[in-house]
C-alpha cells in the first residue's frame, strides 16, 4: 500500500502540542528582537519598554483581527528619521543613549495620532472593498514594494555579518583583522547552517532552522572566543543607560518604565505623515501571507482558502491599533514585521497560538532583566547571518506575489511601475541613506517609491478600459 507524504505545517487555526508551540515561539522572538532593540536604541526609547510594546501591540492585533491573521507586530524603522528630526528640533542631546522621559511622552502622542492614518486606509479599504483598492494597490506595486523591502535592508544585513568596520581594522593593525575575519566565519556558519536545516531537516526540527542556525552560530562564537581569548569575544553587552531605568525593581524583575503622552503638534506634524508608507508595506505583508497559507492549506487537503488578502481592511486596522497602544505605554511606533513572515514561510508555521506564545514571552524578557541580556547579548554576526536569508526571502516573496497574481511582465505599464519602483527604493537607500531630499522634506525611500508607483500606475491606466472594450470588440 503506498504511503502518502505527511505533509509538515500549522495553519493560523492549528496549535502545535506545548513543547512545539514554545519552541516556534522562541524562534518567532529571536527574529523580532535585533530590529526592535535596535530601533530603541537608535531612537533613544527604553529597551525593556519597546519589547513590552511589541508583545502587548501583537496580542491586541490578533484579537482586534478575530485571532484570523497570523502577524507580528515590531517597531519599524521607517519612524526613525521622524524621531531624530523632532528631536533635534526640540534641542534634545541623548548623553545617555535613552531620551528624557517627558520627551517620550513627546513623541508618543505624535505616534498615537500616526494610528489613525492606518485606521482610516483600513475603514476606506472596507468601504470601497479589495477590488477598488486593488486598482490603487495592484500586484505590480505590492510586489515591487515588498521586494525593496527586503532589497533595502540588504546593506544592514550586511553591516551586521560584519560589524567590525574597516577603519579600526587599519587603526588597530593585525590582531584586529584577524578577528573581523573571524566574525565572518561566525556569520557564515550562521546563514549556511540555517540554510541547510530548513532544506534537508525534516518534520519537528525542520521547522526551528532559524534557531537551530542562531544557536549554531552563538556555538561557533564561543569556541572562536575560547580559543582566541578576548580580542576574538563576538558577543554584546546592553548598554546600562538602557536597563537602568524601570518603574519598579526587586532582584532580577524589573518592570518596564512606562510613560504617558503629552500633547504636541509638532510630534504630530513630524511622525503622523510617516504612517502612509506603512500602508504599501502592510498590504503586501497581508499578501504574502495570503499566498503561503494557501498553498499550504491546498497541500493539507483542505478545502476552504483562509482568504488573507481579503482581511486587508482588518490588517491595516489591526495595524493602526497597534501604533496607539505601542505610543500609549512608550513604545516606538511599528508595523507588522517582513521578518516573522519570513520565518513563517521558510518553517510553514503560521499558527496563530505561537504568535500568542511569541508575544507573552517578550512582555515577560522585557521584565525579566538576566533574559533581556541573554538574548541582547547574541553576537551581532548571528543575527546579520539571520539577516542574510531573511531579508532575502522578504524580496522573494515579492516575486512570488506577482507569479501568483500572474502580472504580466510584457506590458509597457507594469514594467515601467515595477522598474521605478525598483530604482526609486533602492536607489534612494543606497546613494541618500534611506531618505530622499524633495521640496525641503526627507521622504523614507520606501514611501517615495510606493507613491511614485502608485500615481504613475494610475496615470497609465487612464484610457485603459476603453482600450480593453475595443480590443474584446475586434475578436
Amino acid at each position: 500500500m503506498k504511503k502518502t507524504k505527511e505533509i509538515v505545517g500549522y495553519l493560523p487555526d492549528e496549535r502545535p502540542s506545548p513543547v512545539k508551540l514554545l519552541l516556534y515561539a522562541l524562534q518567532q522572538v529571536v527574529v523580532m528582537f535585533p530590529a526592535t532593540v535596535t530601533v530603541a536604541l537608535i531612537t533613544g526609547f527604553q529597551v525593556s519598554t519597546t519589547i513590552f510594546a511589541s508583545g502587548l501591540a501583537t496580542l491586541c492585533f490578533i484579537f482586534i483581527t478575530g485571532r484570523k491573521i497570523p502577524m507580528y507586530y515590531g517597531s519599524s524603522f521607517a519612524y526613525l528619521t521622524a524621531i531624530g528630526s523632532l528631536m533635534a528640533a526640540q534641542g534634545v542631546v541623548m548623553d545617555s543613549g535613552v531620551l528624557p522621559p517627558d520627551m517620550i511622552s513627546v513623541a508618543q502622542f505624535g505616534i498615537i495620532m500616526s494610528g489613525l492614518v492606518s485606521i482610516a486606509a483600513g475603514i476606506l479599504v472596507r468601504i470601497s472593498g479589495r477590488d477598488a483598492v486593488e486598482k490603487i494597490l495592484p500586484p505590480s506595486i505590492t510586489g515591487s514594494v515588498a521586494m525593496i523591502i527586503g532589497l533595502t535592508l540588504a546593506g544592514n544585513a550586511l553591516a551586521d555579518a560584519a560589524p567590525m568596520a574597516a577603519e579600526k581594522v587599519a587603526e588597530q593593525g593585525l590582531a584586529t583583522v584577524l578577528a573581523t575575519d573571524w566574525i565572518w566565519v561566525i556569520s557564515l556558519v550562521t546563514l549556511l547552517s540555517t540554510i541547510i536545516y530548513s532544506r534537508y531537516l525534516k518534520g519537528f526540527l525542520g521547522q526551528l532552522p532559524l534557531l537551530l542556525g542562531a544557536l549554531t552560530g552563538c556555538a561557533t562564537a564561543g569556541i572562536i572566543y575560547a580559543v582566541g581569548g578576548d580580542g576574538y569575544n563576538a558577543f554584546r553587552a546592553m548598554p546600562e543607560a538602557a536597563l537602568n531605568a524601570s518603574l519598579w525593581s526587586w532582584g532580577p524583575i524589573a518592570v518596564p518604565a512606562f510613560t504617558f503622552p503629552k500633547y504636541s503638534l509638532a510630534a504630530v506634524a513630524a511622525i503622523m505623515p510617516v504612517a502612509i508608507a506603512t500602508i504599501p508595506e502592510s498590504t503586501a505583508h497581508i499578501y504574502q501571507l495570503d499566498i503561503y497559507v494557501n498553498d499550504l492549506a491546498a497541500k493539507k487537503g483542505r478545502k476552504l482558502e483562509y482568504k488573507l488578502a481579503d482581511m486587508l481592511d482588518r490588517n491595516l486596522i489591526g495595524d493602526g491599533i497597534g501604533d496607539m497602544i505601542s505610543g500609549l505605554v512608550g513604545g516606538p511606533a511599528g508595523t507588522n514585521y517582513g521578518e516573522n513572515i519570513s520565518t513563517m514561510a521558510i518553517t510553514k508555521v503560521f499558527s496563530i497560538p505561537v504568535l500568542i506564545t511569541a508575544a507573552i514571552i517578550a512582555m515577560l524578557i522585557s521584565c525579566f532583566t538576566p533574559l533581556i541580556k541573554v538574548v541582547y547579548g547574541i553576537p551581532l554576526a548571528v543575527i546579520g547571518g539571520l539577516e542574510i536569508y531573511l531579508f532575502g526571502a522578504i524580496a522573494a516573496q515579492g516575486i512570488a506575489i506577482m507569479i501568483d497574481k500572474k502580472v504580466d511582465m510584457f506590458s509597457a505599464k507594469n514594467i515601467a511601475v515595477i522598474a521605478t519602483i525598483m530604482v526609486i527604493g533602492l536607489g534612494g537607500q543606497y546613494y541618500f541613506g534611506g531618505n530622499i531630499p524633495f521640496f525641503g522634506m526627507n521622504v523614507p525611500c520606501i514611501a517615495a517609491a510606493a507613491i511614485f508607483g502608485i500615481v504613475l500606475n494610475l496615470i497609465l491606466s487612464i484610457g485603459e478600459k476603453k482600450e480593453k472594450q475595443k480590443a474584446q470588440a475586434s475578436e
